[in-house]
């Protein structure tokens, strides 16, 4: 998924969930930003203080960098999570440790993922946490039939449109590209397109199973699931019966999902903004924004810089505000979210990925 979805749509879901606008923007800021936090390692302050983080994706997420990518610990915890055959924990899908590794929607391991979430949502990054695992069980619908590895399960032949015929725009972008031994990793053989929410398309895998991929519906069901887990969330249940979403707002959710059909995730973003700010939705008007970078951003409220990305050498001037930034919130989550997913979640489901 893109930033529409990430941070356009997820908004509207918080917004529909019950948050107040101040708590959506940090949920949706959250989801998207696990896209943008592209640095790791140490930050050091004047003061001698030091602050330690993690990167949830890399700094050119391009499926043509299959190989940088690889190097980069960030695709199970955060964006494919393993799906464990769609099974509980105690079963396994077959005799093959990739099938556990192939992510599915809405998993058992996903439901868990959110009830963990949930419970840990009286910390000070409970929001944050909450938007990051909105982006990873949002992915998990997206990225289905795909696993966070290099693996021939990834290939993908035979790829075809809404129509039932070969996709020769795609095809035309695979040739492109530099194949080699890195790209069975995650979808990188169809692109974007299971990001895509509009599109309606179909491939043969590398196990030679025709697959057919309708993003419509399966984007309006992970409305729905998301919607339903912010509900819990304001609970504090993570089993709580709950509504889903309205009918109006679902509605409309499903026609705009259907027909923004840019091929740019920054204009189809711009198009649910329009939307929000216009008050086409059962909550109201509201003025959202996402600057991943530089001025205005997160980082730059956190530590005054407007660059995109910093060094080892870097010293940077220490506020006390700095420790309830949401930058730094942020942070907390990201590694809270992946020292459960790795070293709990997994091992559960016997899933050992690092």
């Amino acid at each position: 998924m893109q930033i529409d979805f990430h941070h356009g749509v997820t908004y509207v879901l918080a917004r529909l969930a019950g948050f107040d606008d101040r708590s959506a923007n940090i949920i949706a800021h959250s989801a998207q930003y696990v896209d943008d936090a592209t640095n790791s390692g140490v930050l050091r302050f004047d003061s001698g203080a030091l602050f330690s983080r993690i990167s949830s994706a890399h700094k050119m997420l391009d499926y043509r960098n299959f190989q940088e990518l690889a190097n980069h610990f960030v695709w199970i915890p955060f964006h494919f999570l393993p799906g464990n055959g769609g099974l509980p924990a105690g079963q396994d899908p077959s005799d093959h440790f990739i099938d556990k590794l192939i992510c599915r929607p809405n998993s058992a391991v996903a439901q868990d993922m959110v009830r963990e979430c949930i419970r840990e949502r009286d910390h000070a990054y409970g929001l944050h946490r909450l938007g990051i695992t909105l982006h990873v069980y949002a992915d998990t619908w997206a990225h289905q039939g795909f696993a966070g590895v290099n693996h021939r399960v990834n290939e993908a032949k035979d790829i075809t449109g809404s129509d039932g015929k070969p996709d020769r725009r795609l095809l035309d972008r695979l040739a492109n590209y530099f194949i080699s031994e890195a790209l069975p990793l995650g979808h990188g053989a169809v692109l974007s397109n299971p990001d895509k929410p509009f599109l309606q398309w179909g491939y043969t895998n590398g196990r030679g199973e025709r697959i057919t991929r309708n993003n419509p519906r399966d984007y309006l069901e992970a409305a729905d699931a998301m919607c339903r887990v912010m509900q819990r969330y304001c609970l504090g249940n993570p089993d709580a019966e709950v509504s889903g979403l309205p009918q109006a707002d679902r509605q409309l959710i499903q026609e705009m999902i259907q027909n923004i059909r840019d091929d740019n995730g920054m204009t189809r973003h711009q198009k649910w903004v329009a939307a929000i700010q216009a008050g086409k939705f059962s909550f109201g008007a509201a003025n959202v924004q996402y600057v991943a970078k530089g001025q205005g951003s997160w980082k730059f409220q956190a530590v005054g810089t407007v660059r995109e990305s910093d060094s080892e050498n870097d010293v940077f001037s220490y506020s006390p505000t700095f420790l309830t930034s949401n930058w730094k919130l942020f942070h907390d989550a990201l590694q809270a979210h992946r020292l459960f997913v790795i070293h709990d979640l997994l091992p559960h489901y016997g899933i050992c990925a690092a």
